[in-house]
């Protein structure tokens, strides 16, 4: 999760170091992958937005669990939405949730050709201003499973009135250095999402490889120069809580301007991150339920 803003550091004087400026008379420092939060006051707009999304834990698996150190720290360095909900089990209807602001009706994990759907997502809305970075995924906008790749946790194959832009825009993932587009959805694969794979056996491991997995990752999100510009907003989610009635989850938000230690008790739940988003971005139309989902903005120090 922001925002130091970019004449902050054009404009300083040339005996301020470039990590620390003067802001309303106090020091103010760029964010970086030691220090992402609470580092800026500043509320402009935001250029990027980040979402990474995990599988099938609870709430209490994730935080305050020692199989998750690296997340617990983010946490408490970042900000927290202690009271985040998923719509249900399974996978595929929160991911369609997430970004199109409906489940759509579906009910089940199935591939895009059980449901091509024509509606708007949040990639419509963009149009060429986002990025799918799918790990593990054999091709550009696979549709169909492949090793560690679930095509059913991409979203952006199912959604048939973006697919030219998809074939182009929803790639595998790599080592993203720079964070070009407004909008990118990052899943990581089978093993590392915390779903299950040949070399886990149960939850504490499932956990403990993706944590691991984020340990390496976020730190060069924070690293690049857009993160560091104070201009990007990071959001790290699940999809659900598996078979739990209560599918409450853990939703962590990274940002300059969050507060370090933020924890929100309002009610949030993915469509209230893709409203979020939505806002974050100028994006005037808001999706399906996300129009009467409560915004995380506020709570978060992202702006009014």
């Amino acid at each position: 999760m922001l925002l130091v803003a970019i004449g902050l550091f054009v404009g300083a004087r040339s005996h301020e170091s470039a990590d620390a400026r003067a802001f309303d008379g106090k020091a103010v420092r760029a964010p970086s992958s030691s220090r992402p939060c609470g580092t800026s006051r500043a509320r402009r707009a935001y250029r990027h937005v980040v979402w990474i999304v995990f599988e099938n834990k609870q709430y209490s698996q994730i935080i305050g669990s020692s199989n998750a150190p690296y997340i617990n720290s983010v946490a408490d360095e970042c900000g927290l939405a202690t009271n985040f909900y998923a719509e249900g089990h399974p996978s595929l209807p929160n991911y369609i949730a997430m970004t199109s602001g409906s489940t759509q009706g579906i009910t089940d994990d199935s591939g895009p050709s059980s449901h091509p759907l024509s509606v708007p997502s949040i990639f419509s809305q963009l149009g060429s201003g986002w990025k799918s970075l799918q790990e593990d995924m054999p091709s550009h906008c696979d549709l169909s499973n492949s090793g560690n790749y679930a095509v059913r946790h991409n979203p952006a194959a199912y959604y048939t009135n973006i697919r030219r832009r998809c074939m182009t825009q929803n790639v595998p993932l790599a080592n993203p250095r720079r964070l070009s587009a407004r909008f990118t959805f990052v899943t990581p694969n089978l093993c590392h999402d915390m779903h299950s794979c040949s070399s886990q056996s149960d939850t504490a491991t499932e956990t403990k490889t993706g944590d691991t997995w984020l340990a390496s990752f976020l730190p060069k999100l924070l690293s690049s120069a857009q993160y560091r510009a104070g201009n990007t907003v990071i959001f790290i989610t699940w999809d659900e809580d598996d078979y739990h009635s209560s599918q409450h989850i853990a939703t962590v938000v990274v940002a300059p301007t969050v507060r370090r230690g933020t924890k929100s008790r309002a009610r949030f739940n993915h469509y209230s991150m893709l409203r979020t988003t939505e806002e974050l971005l100028g994006l005037r139309r808001r999706l399906g339920e996300a129009a009467s989902a409560a915004s995380m903005r506020k709570p978060f120090g992202l702006g009014r």
